[in-house]
């Protein structure tokens, strides 16, 4: 019987005409002004698809198919939490064919503004989002520690962020900087190591938590402020170490949390960042206040790139009830 040869490509080698089909998807794919929109829109960000119907106004079966020839061509992903689909634009493009092209078109693309409207609709969606976490907090400040239990105790990642920050090869130790303090249980990790620390919260009544949590602990060289990364108290600091412990699933914008953390960071100094790995338990929007199911760790590498950070370290802590933190170390790229 004659046999007939076989057509899979050989492991490690690119087949050209897949090449070529991959670059006529992304050829197609970015050649409608609707779908270039898209990708802007989801530059540093992961919205529903009803959000972004509303924001560009636009029905979903039509949106869909949009997204649908997106995805197709490797330029977004898309994720299910509970009954919403959450796209994002693609972190790594398939270098077989298009990436070239589709790096150069969005590089283009994120050099120009956004219609001015689209920027009123995601500044709406983005304050929403904030009040959202604001009411959770100001509703069950008094059962923080509980609820972000349920999760991932506050002993399960301490310890790992203390000793990274320790072994940090820091040139100074004067000013240190944690965002979102929760309950104030790391402020006392900080104070004794550094000559000031700053706790910034937008949660009154988070705040409150953390000062009663120095009080009690004597500590005496904490100033606390009552704001967001971008408000002007925090203006001309800049912080030898900014810790960021499981705060960035509670903000609508985390790529922006660490490109002002960057802002604020002193030469020579480090972020280090506490937070879940992505995972698909939708019940801790409702339960623990989560505007994020976690995220990829090359997620925050891609923000932290793009905020002009470089990874120093990681460390990933696999949790009893399945979730897993990942914890990691940043400072400006050129350290």
């Amino acid at each position: 019987m004659q046999q007939t040869a076989s057509l899979t490509p050989v492991a490690g080698r690119i087949d050209p005409d897949d090449a070529l089909a991959d670059l006529a998807a992304a050829c197609k794919a970015c050649a409608d002004p609707l779908r270039l929109t898209v990708l802007r829109v989801l530059q540093n960000d992961s919205l529903a698809v009803s959000e972004l119907c509303e924001l560009l106004g636009i029905r979903q079966p039509a949106l869909s198919h949009h997204l649908k020839v997106l995805a197709r061509a490797g330029l977004v992903t898309s994720r299910r939490e509970g009954t919403s689909i959450f796209y994002r634009r693609s972190d790594l493009l398939t270098p077989a064919g298009g990436a070239a092209v589709a790096a150069a078109l969005l590089a283009e693309l994120d050099a120009r503004p956004l219609p001015p409207a689209i920027r009123r609709g995601l500044g709406r969606l983005q304050r929403a989002r904030e009040k959202n976490s604001r009411d959770f907090f100001r509703l069950n400040a008094d059962k923080f520690r509980e609820q972000q239990d349920l999760i991932a105790s506050y002993e399960q990642y301490a310890d790992t962020v203390a000793k990274l920050l320790q072994e940090a090869p820091l040139p100074r130790r004067e000013l240190a900087l944690e965002i979102g303090p929760g309950d104030g249980r790391f402020l006392a990790r900080l104070a004794p190591r550094f000559a000031r620390v700053v706790a910034l919260d937008n949660a009154p009544e988070m705040l409150a938590a953390s000062r009663a949590t120095a009080a009690d602990a004597g500590l005496d060289n904490i100033d606390f402020i009552l704001g967001d990364t971008g408000s002007a108290e925090l203006e001309g600091l800049k912080a030898d170490c900014i810790v960021i412990n499981m705060v960035l699933h509670h903000t609508p914008a985390p790529s922006q949390v660490l490109a002002d953390a960057a802002a604020h960071l002193a030469p020579g100094g480090v972020i280090a960042v506490a937070d879940l790995c992505r995972h698909d338990q939708g019940w801790a929007r409702e339960n623990c206040g989560d505007l994020w199911l976690g995220f990829e760790p090359e997620q925050l590498t891609a923000w932290a790139a793009d905020a002009g950070l470089g990874d120093l370290a990681s460390s990933f802590l696999a949790q009893r009830n399945g979730f897993q933190i990942q914890v990691r170390l940043f400072g400006h790229a050129t350290q």
